[in-house]
């Protein structure tokens, strides 16, 4: 099954990378329905091919290294001793998300039920300045629909406690090292939606380092709670395939 479906993923990952140069090149740029439908058989296929790279992935093969990394990575993502590179990253970016979320906590506008300074935020992001007065802080059509959307179905009440709730969740993540591969993730997705809508801020450095946490997350929370957690817990896709091994810590040698 697994080795009948690996031979669909590099014609799949073709027509998708194919169809979103047509979307994305400059020269000939599609418009209206025929950019949506090219749009939406490319996220048919994206998402295929993620689902088939994920099955792929219990066949016992794809865990041999087709491509070595250079040791220095393998020692900055893999040993604990790395742990006190990432130490510091980890408490910088828990401390700004743990910081944004209480500031929002105190602020009414958030917290009053209205929703009022996310509506507000939302409102800016989505209009677009009239011919040569400015550019439109969203770039991309779909984030604008998706908030619009959003809009239009008075979500910002209790998605003002989503985010607020939700930056403070990940900084206490971050900042005792508990799951903090899960913690960085959603702070990436948090700095991205922000940064679609156009809010630069510290955002970029945010999700730069967000990114490394990720990479590094059997280690970065060494010096925290995932170092006795991680060992209990092992990793949740271990346990899809039955002839996998028992899951380890990292080396510390």
């Amino acid at each position: 099954m697994i080795k009948s479906l690996r031979k669909y993923a590099l014609p799949i990952g073709g027509v998708a990378a194919v169809l979103l140069a047509y979307l994305v090149n400059p020269w000939n740029n599609p418009t209206g329905d025929l950019r949506q439908a090219v749009t939406v058989v490319f996220w048919i296929l994206a998402i295929a091919l993620v689902i088939i790279l994920l099955v792929d992935s219990r066949d016992p093969d794809s865990q041999y290294v087709d491509v070595e990394g250079p040791g220095f990575t393998r020692f900055l993502f893999g040993n604990t001793r790395a742990g006190l590179f990432w130490l510091p990253i980890r408490l910088f970016v828990g401390f700004e998300f743990f910081a944004a979320g209480m500031g929002k906590f105190n602020e009414a506008a958030w917290t009053d039920g209205s929703g009022s300074a996310l509506l507000g935020y939302w409102t800016h992001a989505v209009a677009i300045p009239a011919a040569g007065t400015g550019s439109p802080a969203i770039t991309f059509e779909w984030w604008r629909g998706f908030l619009q959307v959003l809009i239009n179905n008075n979500a910002a009440p209790w998605f003002s406690w989503l985010v607020l709730l939700g930056e403070m969740a990940i900084g206490l993540g971050l900042l005792f090292g508990a799951l903090t591969g899960f913690a960085a993730f959603f702070g990436l997705v948090m700095n991205m939606s922000f940064l679609l809508s156009g809010s630069a801020s510290v955002n970029p450095v945010l999700f730069s380092m967000g990114i490394g946490l990720i990479l590094a997350w059997r280690v970065a929370g060494w010096y925290g709670v995932d170092r006795y957690l991680l060992p209990r817990l092992g990793t949740p896709w271990s346990r899809l395939g039955q002839a996998r091994p028992a899951p380890t810590t990292p080396t510390t040698t």
